[in-house]
This record gives structure tokens, sequence and C-alpha cells, in this order.
């Protein structure tokens, strides 16, 4: 294993990891790490030890290389160990064989079968759907004046989203919502309480690709679920087996829901925090304008975006990033709140501009590992934050900042709660009620 860079006499002392008041702000302590240490070596709060990659450019060459691999096989720990390094459960659960655990050619052959079944057609078309969800949610609370952002809003939106696109039945939504939430209290349930949640998932997702697999009709129906599509896909006459397709609609559901109640979530505390901003946003909303809110989504992805590091990634060869060499084995973690904070690649990057222009940030990866879901996760995110600064234009941060707590995770960064106040509005109609 390679020894940590020790900093000289001259440096200042590093900052403290993974506290608290890191997790409220990390952004000082990665300034710091970019300037002194920009690829550490760091004992994280699992036990486990990995390489912290925190420039951009660097960040850029870790996420792309081919020599850092996804397959947790390739981590050169004890047995034991390698079960903190990715969502608890899965490995128990057999589903580990989607595409954040896998490399070429598996990932090639999985991610062209799962592109099919997930093309931005198919998100375009979900639009009207995600609108009726924001305008249904927005309306179960706006008679009150006051409402938990997380839980009443950002939580359940791409929730029921992604349980209708992958053609979860109605009827069993509130069960994702049930085991989702455990996923993501990151030990504020009860012990275990995240596996089991994984277990009960893998178990229904089983059960719902088997009886949708005896009823597929010969030919796709408009607007076939997603699950149906996995079912369908094939590529030379190849389809994904039942465990495949399971481990592709779990991580579709895990990984689709948890970064858009990040993104509206952080989203809406940046724009509740620089009020020249939200007014800025709320004034083109006014107008019907939608060049504002796209990069608007773009800014609040780069300046406090979902994910804070990219998922795992392990040497399976000897290479250098940074100047630093990382031997095989070692465990890569590319920090991508860091990377997105790098004024060597962006202007000004500690200030949230809704207009920037030149902002190709790295909120949802780089190279073949780039996030799948991005389209749909942008699409709930303009019509989440269009619709609830449009239809609540006087909403306001209902507590101190500082008293706000964010999820102590290592890959994710989001709030645990956003209490907000606004003038109550008893009589909000949707857009389809005015229309009608």
């Amino acid at each position: 294993m390679t020894d940590q860079p020790r900093p000289s006499s001259t440096t200042p002392e590093a900052p403290e990891l993974f506290t608290w008041e890191f997790a409220s702000d990390p952004y000082p302590a990665y300034a710091w790490l970019r300037e002194h240490a920009p690829v550490r070596w760091t004992r994280l709060p699992s036990g486990v030890e990995a390489w912290l990659v925190t420039r951009y450019a660097d960040a850029r060459q870790a996420l792309a290389d081919n020599r850092l691999s996804k397959n947790p096989a390739h981590h050169d720990e004890p047995a034991h160990a390698k079960g903190k390094t990715g969502i608890p459960g899965e490995r128990k659960a057999e589903l580990m064989t989607h595409l954040l655990n896998i490399d070429p050619p598996d990932h090639t052959r999985l991610r062209r079968l799962v592109s099919k079944a997930f093309t931005p057609r198919r998100v375009a078309e979900f639009a009207p759907r995600v609108q009726e969800l924001a305008d249904g949610l927005i309306d179960a609370f706006a008679g009150r004046g006051t409402a938990d952002l997380i839980h009443e809003f950002a939580f359940p939106l791409p929730i029921y989203a992604i349980c209708d696109m992958l053609g979860v039945p109605r009827e069993d939504q509130d069960d994702f919502r049930d085991w989702a939430g455990m996923m993501i209290r990151h030990g504020k349930g009860p012990r275990g309480g995240v596996a089991r949640s994984v277990q009960k998932m893998r178990g229904y997702l089983a059960d719902l690709i088997h009886r949708k697999r005896q009823a597929l009709p010969p030919e796709p129906t408009p607007g076939e679920d997603l699950i149906s599509g996995l079912i369908r896909a094939s590529d030379h006459g190849e389809h994904l087996t039942e465990k495949e397709a399971a481990a592709m609609a779990f991580i579709l559901l895990f990984a689709g829901f948890e970064t858009t109640v990040n993104l509206i979530g952080n989203g809406t505390y940046a724009l509740l925090t620089h009020p020249e901003q939200r007014d800025r946003l709320q004034a083109s909303l006014v107008r019907q304008e939608t060049d504002l809110l796209e990069t608007a989504v773009e800014e609040l992805l780069r300046y406090d975006g979902p994910v804070e590091m990219a998922t795992w990634r392990f040497a399976t060869r000897p290479l250098t990033i940074g100047g630093q060499e990382i031997a095989p084995g070692d465990p890569v973690l590319v920090v991508l709140a860091a990377a997105d904070r790098d004024p060597e690649r962006f202007t000004d990057p500690d200030v949230l501009d809704l207009g920037r222009r030149d902002n190709q940030h790295l909120g949802y990866g780089h190279g073949i590992h780039y996030c799948l879901g991005a389209p749909l996760a942008r699409l709930e995110g303009r019509t989440a934050l269009a619709t609830l600064f449009s239809r609540l234009p006087d909403l306001q941060l209902d507590a101190e900042p500082g008293d706000l707590r964010w999820r102590g995770g290592l890959i994710m960064r989001g709030l645990r709660t956003l209490p907000v106040r606004f003038t109550p509005r008893p009589h909000a109609r949707t857009k389809a009620d005015k229309e009608s």
C-alpha cells in the first residue's frame, strides 16, 4: 500500500474530515485538499482506506481511466472490508451485477441493452407525469403554509416517478417509498434496516419481473414500462437474465431517486439562501422563459450537487494520478464536490451563478460510467424547482441554516429536512385544473 503524502513543515494543518461540521460544509476542507494534498490516502469512517482525488483535471482523468475498475473483486482488502464499499445488502441480495459494479465488456453489453429501454424520448414522454406528481405533492401542503420539502416533496417525487417509469403498480409504490426511506437514513433507522430493505426490494423486483415476463406481449406497446423494456431488450439475440434485470431495476431505482432527492433539496436550499439568484430565476419563470432554468439546474449540480463522491473504483494496474502513484488494489474515490469547485477550472467557483455557461461539471460523472438516468434527473429537477417557486413565490426557509442537518453518507450529499414557510394557498389549482 502506498504511503500517504506527508505535508511539509510549512503546510497548514489538515482539516478533519467526516465530522458533523464537515458534513454541513465540506467545501473549505476540499479547498485545502486541492491545494495541499490533491490525491490523499485517507481512512474513511467505515475503517476502509482510499485515495481521495479532489482536483478537476485529475478527477476527469480518473473517471475515464480503464485501469480503475468498478468491480469490487479488485479491492486489495480482506473479504470483510469489501462489503463496506458498496450499497449495504446488495451482495447478500445478489444485486451486484449492475452498471456501478462491472467493467467492459459486461458493462458495455448491459449498458447497451438498458439504453434501449431508457431513451431520451421515453424521458421526454414522461414529462407530463412528472409535472402531475409535482403539482399533486404541492397541493397536499399548499394550504398549510409550512412544509418539510424533503419528506413532502423532494423525496416522494422521484420515488413515485421512477416507480411509474419502471412499471411498479400504484398500489405497491408506498412500499417502495418505505424501503427507499430506510435506505437513505444512513444509520438513523434500526440496525440492519438498510440491508433488510434491499432484501425486500430484491424479492419484490424478482417477482415483478417474473410476472411481467409471463405476461409480456409479442410486440412493445406505446408507453411500455421500463422493466418490460429491460425484459424485452436484446443485443444480437442476447437477453438480460432475470438476475441481471433485477439488479438493473434495483440500481435504476436506487440511483434514480436519491440523486434527485438531493438535487431538489440542495438546489432549493441554495436558492433560498441566495435571494438574488432566486429572484433572478423567479423573474424568468414569470416571463415563461426556459434558458435560465436549464442553466440553473446545471449550476446547482455544480455548486452543491447531489453526489459528493463518485462510486468506488479499484486500481487494477499501477497508475499515477496528480503525481501520486496508485498501487494495484487501492480504492480510489473521486470527490466530485471538490472537483466542481476547482478554481483552475471554474471562474469564481464558490459563487452561485445560475446563468453560468462554461459549466462542464462532473455532477453526473464522466466517461463510460456517466449517469444513465441524468436526463430523467434533470427533467425532475427542472420541473420541481419551476413548479415550487412559481406556485409558492414567497417561499422562505423556516429554520436557521446552521440548525439544518445533512445526511452523513459517503457518496451522496443531502439534507435530512428542509423546513419552509409560505403564504397558505388553500385553493391553489394545478395547470390541468385551470385548463379544464
